[in-house]
C-alpha cells in the first residue's frame, strides 16, 4: 500500500478511558497528516459525542449485546460505502464485531488489532486472534507482547507502539495553583500523594490504601487522593473506611481538570496489579511529578528504578510506602529522578505513536 490508506476505526465503550483517549490522539495526528478516517463507535458514546464535536467523521450504531450481529454487519456496510483499506479495532468487542464481519458477511477488508491489557488471552479467544484477516496486532508494551506471543501462530504479525501523550497538554499549567489544596482545605504545605486511574480491579487501590496506611501509622503528614471514579468505588471506600484513613485519603470522584491537578501532586503512586503500560505515569512526567509504581505489566518499560522513578512489587504495599518516604525524606534525588523522567519522556509523544502506527498501515500489502 503505497498511497494514503482509508482507515475505519472501531471503538464501542460508552465511557471514556485511557484506551478512548489513545484513539482519539491517534485520530487527531493521523488527520493532520493526511489519512481519511472514519470512526464507528457506540451511539450516544463518550467517543461519538467528542468526536463530533470535533468534526470528525463519526458513524454510530447501537449496541446492544456484546457480541452484536447488527453492529458487526454495519462493519461491513461501512467498509463498502466508504472504500475502508483498513479496519483498526481498539477493543475487545471491536475485535469480535471486525471478525464477525469477515467470518459472516464476507467482508475482506485487512484488519489491525490493538492489544492494551496485560493477561493472557482466553482460550475462547484465541481463534478470535489468529483469523486470517487479522495482519497486524499492535500491543501498547513489550510486556503485553511476550505475554501473548505462544497463542499467536504467525508470530510476524505482533508489533509493539508505545502509547503516547500530548506534551503540550500540561505545558502551560502553574504547579502552584493549588487547586486541591483549597478545594479541600489542606494547608498548602501537606504534601499530595495521589493516582489518576478508574476504580476498577486491576487498579488495586486496596494495595494504595494499604501503602497509605505503612506512610500513616510512621506519623507523616500528608494527603492521599483517589482521583477517578469506577465499579469498586463503594467497595474501596467501605475499605478505608474499615482501615481508619477517612482523615488521610481523599476520594474526588471523575475529574475533568487533570490537567490542572495532577502538577500539584507531590508524588503520584500508581499501585496496578496489571497495567498495560500506563500512560497516566506518562502524564504525571510530563508534569514532573516524582512516581511510585509497581512492577505490573509494561511500566517497568517507562518507569526504570532509580532513574526516572521508583518501583515495587506487585502488592508490596510495605515496599512502595519504603518508596514513597524515600522521596518525603529527601533520601533520594529527586532532581535525578525528573531529569530520568525527560529523557524517556521524549520517546512516549502522540505523535511518535501515529508515524509508528501509520508505517504498519503502509506496510500491509
Amino acid at each position: 500500500m503505497s498511497e494514503l490508506p482509508t482507515v475505519l476505526h472501531i471503538s464501542t465503550p460508552k465511557s471514556w478511558r485511557g484506551g478512548e483517549q489513545q484513539l482519539a490522539y491517534l485520530y487527531e495526528e493521523l488527520n493532520s497528516r493526511g489519512v481519511k478516517q472514519y470512526l464507528l463507535c457506540r451511539k450516544d458514546s463518550e467517543m461519538a459525542k467528542k468526536g463530533k464535536s470535533l468534526g470528525w467523521n463519526i458513524i454510530e450504531s447501537r449496541k446492544t449485546m456484546a457480541i452484536d450481529p447488527f453492529f458487526a454487519r454495519k462493519v461491513s456496510l461501512v467498509c463498502k460505502q466508504k472504500k475502508i483499506d483498513i479496519v483498526h479495532a481498539h477493543d475487545s468487542h471491536a475485535h469480535s464485531f471486525a471478525v464477525i464481519s469477515a467470518s459472516f458477511f464476507g467482508n475482506k477488508t485487512p484488519i489491525i488489532v490493538s492489544r492494551r491489557v496485560d493477561f493472557p488471552i482466553s482460550r475462547s479467544s484465541i481463534k478470535k486472534y489468529n483469523h486470517k484477516n487479522i495482519k497486524r496486532i499492535i500491543c501498547v508494551s513489550e510486556a503485553i507482547k511476550r505475554l501473548i506471543e505462544p497463542d499467536i501462530w504467525n508470530k510476524t504479525i505482533l508489533k509493539t507502539i508505545h502509547s503516547g501523550i500530548d506534551l503540550n497538554r500540561f505545558s502551560q499549567i502553574k504547579k502552584k495553583d493549588q487547586k486541591l489544596h483549597k478545594e479541600y482545605n489542606i494547608p498548602f504545605d501537606t504534601p499530595l500523594i495521589g493516582n489518576i486511574a478508574a476504580i476498577a480491579p486491576h487498579k488495586d487501590y486496596f494495595t494504595f490504601i494499604n501503602t497509605a496506611e505503612h506512610l500513616v501509622k510512621r506519623n507523616y503528614n500528608v494527603k492521599f487522593l483517589i482521583i477517578g471514579a469506577g465499579p469498586m468505588e463503594q467497595e474501596i471506600k467501605h475499605y478505608c473506611n474499615q482501615k481508619k484513613l477517612n482523615n488521610h485519603i481523599i476520594f474526588t470522584g471523575f475529574r475533568t481538570d487533570i490537567r490542572e491537578i495532577l502538577p500539584e501532586l507531590d508524588i503520584f503512586l500508581i499501585t496496578s496489579k496489571t497495567e498495560g503500560l500506563g500512560t497516566s505515569i506518562i502524564d504525571a512526567f510530563a508534569c514532573k511529578v516524582p512516581v511510585v509504581a509497581t512492577r505490573a505489566g509494561g511500566i517497568p518499560e517507562i518507569v526504570k528504578h532509580e532513574k526516572s522513578g521508583l518501583l515495587a512489587n506487585v502488592k508490596d504495599a510495605k515496599e512502595l510506602a519504603k518508596q514513597v518516604e524515600r522521596i518525603l525524606k529527601g533520601s533520594i534525588n529527586k532532581s535525578k529522578i525528573i531529569s530520568g523522567q525527560q529523557e524517556i519522556l521524549a520517546n512516549f509523544t502522540k505523535s511518535i505513536t501515529a508515524e509508528k502506527t501509520l508505517l504498519e498501515y503502509l506496510s500491509l500489502k
